[in-house]
């Protein structure tokens, strides 16, 4: 056996920088989420899904040379071909045209009314969960009386009373669907207002103006950003809903509510691509929404951090 000595090994010079350098590089928040967001296989499908839905309602209806407004009695009810990719309906408006014409009236409204219960409801939940007390009491007493309105009473009774149009539509889905998002909030500026940062910030002299924008809503967005994305597709179906009995967008707009509400008449007479396409567009939207909003939670929950 050979004998160890000194020479039998090779020393290695020893830097303390080196040693204390921080090798992995450091993740926000918003980093960290986005790290773990990806690695959901299926929440990535579903916002794949939600951008291809919104380029093809961008692009979609100038890839056909046909408008979906135009009209030819010719060919009323033909079933996909080369010049009709999806058909045609019965007054021999393209189908594919009106696919995804109705994309962008379906995405807008959603959109649009998700964005307006996102503003109303943290700034309403915001100020009455930090003004607690009798305001508090108040301002909930009437999220309480709105909330025991059936809701789609309320957006029924709206579209009866108001002329019909994308903005009757928004508006009437507005006018209770704010309420969950400033429950939610409120609820977390009640938990967040008692920690010992917004204290600091307090004694500091930060005004409430300052708390409430720039400490207490940006600590609740990950809630706040989840429940927006659950919000567009209950938004989408609620007006297919009310496209489907016929309080939708007036003619001849057209949005996958109105499509199913024309096509399902024509199921039995064999010309389901009529209703197949739009129905199947719908629930691939609610699809998309839903699991790319569950994989969001799960992305900016803290406690399911690694």
């Amino acid at each position: 056996m050979p004998e160890i000595t000194n020479q039998s090994f090779q020393r290695i010079s020893h830097d303390r920088d080196q040693a204390e350098k921080i090798v992995r590089p450091s993740l926000n928040f918003w980093q960290d989420a986005w790290r773990r967001l990806k690695k959901n296989k299926l929440a990535m499908l579903g916002l794949w899904i939600i951008v291809f839905l919104a380029i093809m309602a961008l692009i979609g209806p100038h890839l056909t040379p046909y408008d979906y407004r135009t009209q030819d009695l010719t060919i009323t009810n033909h079933p996909m071909s080369a010049e009709h990719w999806f058909g045609t309906d019965d007054l021999g408006r393209d189908v594919f045209a009106r696919l995804w014409s109705g994309a962008r009236i379906s995405l807008f409204i959603g959109l649009t009314a998700a964005l307006a219960d996102l503003l109303i409801g943290v700034i309403y939940g915001g100020i009455s969960g930090y003004a607690g007390g009798k305001v508090d009491q108040f301002m909930m007493r009437v999220v309480d009386v709105l909330y025991g309105l059936p809701y789609l009473l309320v957006v029924i009774l709206l579209m009866v009373v108001m002329d019909r149009g994308l903005g009757t539509i928004i508006l009437a889905l507005i006018a209770t669907g704010w309420i969950g998002m400033a429950r939610l909030v409120r609820g977390q500026i009640l938990q967040i207002k008692e920690m010992e940062f917004i204290l600091a910030a307090r004694t500091l002299g930060a005004n409430t103006t300052r708390l409430l924008f720039k400490h207490l809503i940006p600590n609740t967005l990950g809630p706040i950003i989840v429940s927006m994305t659950l919000t567009v597709p209950g938004a989408i179906f609620s007006e297919a809903f009310l496209s489907f009995i016929g309080l939708g967008v007036p003619a001849p707009l057209a949005s996958w509510g109105t499509m199913v509400n024309e096509g399902i008449v024509t199921i039995l007479s064999g010309h389901w691509w009529r209703l197949a396409f739009p129905a199947f567009m719908i629930s691939l939207t609610m699809f998309a929404f839903n699991v790319f909003g569950d994989g969001l939670r799960d992305a900016l929950d803290p406690r399911l951090r690694k």
